[in-house]
């Protein structure tokens, strides 16, 4: 068979497309610094990373420098501690990432899954009147959050808009008190509740996680009032956020902790986790694990089931039992899906 001719049009587009890709590539190329230039190996931390650059601040005196990234170093992400070598005064280039504590994914426009930030050590949660939360994403949260060692805090923001609501939101703080998970209600209109988040997040590094417009970056800057971050409104009649944040970014609190504020976490991504994952990360689970008759129960309609006798006794919720099902079913089906192609 003949090869099909291209019109003019076709290959001009064919070579833009070319000779962008061309531009992009000597754009985000390293440059090739001459190693008796470089200064000597120094530790620092990802502030900001963009393309094949990075910020990276100097573990000794915190200052900030913008660097080049070698181009066998891998992915790196904010937060990730980092070896460079100083180009210079107002320059560098990374040589190494070191060992991260945890990472954090997140699928991305494709349901790839993709590393979003490291060495975390709290997640923030943060729901709001508007939009209206549910509790399955909640749930997500807390299994990404569980499997990968995190301390976990509720955040009901916008709280002085909760009037006729209150009810619903009090029964659902108090559920997850219950399981064990401090809660706070804020607003960075009256202050409510920012100074007791804030003593909570100064040992850690914390990552604050929700649906776009809960206010997470507004929650950010009433404790950064001297950084510039981004705050949006809801959109429309839909009251749906819109995306603020454009490049995820470590901020140092003043009284302590440092944070992460990163776009478009609306959910982590939980596809490389097992059902034994999901079912150990729902807390009030663990007591009845491995009390099944059968080992590979999958607490559906098995007789002696633990899960399900424990569901019977109240010894765990309904609402909580289903939101557990549904997050089972969502991984087997990616994996159908994967395993298909």
């Amino acid at each position: 068979m003949s090869r099909r001719k291209l019109s003019k049009q076709q290959k001009r587009r064919i070579s833009e497309r070319q000779r962008q890709s061309e531009q992009n590539a000597k754009q985000n190329a390293e440059p090739e610094f001459d190693e008796s230039s470089l200064g000597p190996e120094q530790g620092g931390q990802i502030i900001t990373h963009f393309g094949n650059q990075a910020d990276v601040e100097n573990t000794a005196d915190k200052c900030v420098t913008r660097c080049h990234l070698r181009a066998n170093i891998g992915n790196i992400v904010v937060g990730d501690r980092v070896t460079w070598r100083n180009h210079g005064d107002d320059e560098g280039v990374v040589i190494a990432v070191d060992k991260r504590d945890r990472e954090l994914y997140r699928p991305d426009s494709f349901g790839k899954l993709k590393l979003v930030a490291a060495n975390v050590s709290r997640v923030c949660i943060v729901i709001a009147p508007e939009p209206e939360p549910f509790a399955n994403l909640i749930d997500r949260y807390l299994v990404a959050a569980e499997n990968s060692g995190l301390a976990v805090n509720l955040v009901l923001n916008k709280s002085d808009l909760i009037t006729q609501n209150h009810d619903f939101f009090e029964a659902l703080l108090c559920k997850y008190k219950q399981l064990g998970y401090k809660s706070f209600e804020t607003s960075t209109v009256t202050g409510n509740g920012l100074n007791q988040l804030a003593d909570t997040l100064k040992n850690d590094c914390s990552i604050f996680v929700g649906q776009s417009g809960v206010g997470k970056s507004s929650i950010i800057h009433y404790m950064l009032p001297n950084e510039t971050i981004k705050i949006g409104e809801l959109s429309g009649g839909e009251k749906k956020g819109r995306h603020t944040t454009t490049y995820a970014r470590l901020y140092h609190f003043e009284a302590g902790g440092d944070c992460i504020d990163s776009p478009g976490i609306r959910e982590f991504g939980l596809w490389h986790l097992s059902a034994k994952d999901v079912e150990h990360a729902f807390v009030e689970f663990r007591p009845f694990i491995g009390q099944c008759k059968f080992r590979d129960c999958k607490h559906i309609n098995e007789p002696g089931c633990a899960l399900k006798e424990a569901l019977a006794s109240g010894d765990i919720r309904a609402d909580r039992f289903e939101s557990f099902r549904q997050i089972v079913d969502s991984l087997e089906q990616v994996q159908m899906v994967d395993g298909g192609n």
